[in-house]
């Protein structure tokens, strides 16, 4: 994933390659989630004909400027890449496009031809980038809400020691939120924070001046080296995290270098098509593949040899994956008996089981409070148990509806059961629904309906 060498690598090859050079053609992808929130068309009047004055960056973005606005911008998310033909921009991206390679790429978003013949093109295959128009990128979010960038705009020791004294999260994700520093992606932390003896989950505020002091040192040999060999890995030191941290590099096995093919559908198709039918052959069983295999050099991300015989270890901080080194990054003060990675599940898991803390804290009346407090919750409990799974109001109305319209609707006034009266509520139920007792409650409704008819009789007798 590209970060601040990278970035600034592509800017410094438009710089070098592409100022003062007028823009002759210009192909936009129709794709509107990488082309942010203006059409094709419209993007191109925007460029054609205008001159490139400047190539500018902040963190892992990069704008054009042009002779005047609007100007193209690009955050180049997780595959974003700048490519001018002919010219090889960062080893990261596989130096320059040959004449036999696409071009433009089927991946490419923004192409632009200048006056001189030189073309230029932006990629992305995982389609995450972001190329926008606009009349003032600075000013605009993302580019606005950025902290610091860690190349041009380096935080004094004492600052970064402030700062860090205010933030209560993890060193890690906290040097990946862009808002603090911009720049600093996935690769570049794990390596300070390597070089500088720290653990990724080390909260931040519990850093020492010295070990910010360390901190901040190790930022800036980091970004300055990187950036001065345009983000070449092969140049980087070779004590450096970064060249062991991918858990699946490819390397030796049984002594043997392996090989990987970069198109095997192509002139290594035979090969391909047997690795596939061996892979049937033992059921895909991997114990099974054979020993010249790349597979077996895939291991997974959990241990690896590292210098002086130190092992990494792989975590999750800040949301990604993250390489350290246990035997020389460990967990300081406070933090140093908790287990990494999991400090939020127990304090979580406290909080379900009824914060036990607190009422490990609160010595003095700490029981007489919780007896008192589990017979309230006794008598409660009891109370909703006695009580019928219905509201009191419903069920008189629905069994009185067997009964006359007037008892039905005297017993929908008729105050609720009490909690002295819980033994009589539960035996009411049957009373009501036995057959007897619905005649009674005919009765007097067969008197209302026929007074004359009652008096005649009472004459007779």
């Amino acid at each position: 994933m590209p970060e601040l060498p990278e970035v600034e690598a592509a800017r410094r090859a438009i710089e070098e390659h592409c100022i003062g050079k007028k823009i002759k053609k210009a192909i936009i992808a129709d794709d509107s989630k990488v082309i942010d929130g203006v059409s094709p068309s419209d993007f191109v009047a925007a460029l054609v004909g205008k001159t490139i004055v400047s190539a500018l960056r902040k963190g892992k973005n990069l704008w054009l400027q042009l002779d005047s606005p609007p100007f193209p911008s690009f955050q180049f998310g997780m595959a974003g890449a700048v490519y001018i033909k002919g010219v090889a921009v960062t080893k990261y991206k596989r130096s320059a496009v040959n004449d036999s390679d696409e071009w433009p790429s089927k991946y490419s978003k923004f192409f632009v031809q200048l006056d001189d013949g030189l073309e230029l093109s932006f990629t992305d295959k995982r389609r995450f980038a972001k190329v926008r128009l606009l009349e003032d990128p600075a000013s605009k979010p993302p580019i606005s809400e950025l902290g610091p960038d860690a190349l041009l705009e380096p935080m004094t020791v004492d600052e970064l020691h402030g700062s860090l004294s205010k933030k209560k999260i993890a060193i890690k994700a906290l040097l990946l939120d862009q808002g603090f520093v911009s720049g600093i992606g996935n690769w570049i932390a794990d390596e300070v924070l390597y070089q500088a003896r720290i653990h990724p989950l080390q909260i931040a505020s519990s850093l020492s001046r010295e070990s910010s002091a360390t901190l901040h040192k190790c930022i800036k040999e980091v970004v300055q080296y990187a950036v001065e060999v345009d983000a070449d890995c092969d140049r980087f030191p070779l004590e450096w995290l970064f060249h062991f941290r991918w858990g699946k590099k490819p390397g030796k096995v049984n002594g043997k270098i392996l090989l990987i093919y970069s198109n095997p559908f192509d002139k290594k198709k035979k090969f391909f098509l047997q690795v596939i039918e061996k892979a049937v052959e033992v059921g895909a069983d991997s114990s099974q593949f054979p020993n010249n295999w790349i597979f077996h050099s895939r291991e997974k991300k959990s241990k690896k040899n590292f210098i002086d015989g130190k092992e990494i270890d792989f975590i999750v901080a800040g949301g990604r994956t993250t390489a350290y080194v246990p035997g020389l990054q460990k967990l300081n003060g406070n933090q140093a008996g908790k287990a990494v990675g999991k400090p939020k599940a127990r304090t979580s898991k406290k909080k379900r089981d009824g914060d036990d803390d607190d009422n490990d804290n609160n010595e003095d009346g700490g029981s007489e409070q919780a007896s008192e407090e589990e017979k309230i919750a006794r008598k409660a409990k009891s109370k909703r148990e006695l009580r019928p799974k219905s509201p009191g109001k419903k069920p008189s109305a629905k069994r009185k509806s067997k009964a006359s319209d007037t008892d039905s609707e005297e017993d929908e006034g008729a105050p609720a059961a009490t909690d002295d009266d819980d033994d009589d509520q539960k035996k009411k139920p049957r009373r009501v629904t036995s057959r007897k007792q619905v005649m009674v409650g005919k009765a007097p409704k067969k008197l209302a309906n026929n007074q004359n008819t009652n008096k005649p009789r009472k004459k007779v007798k």
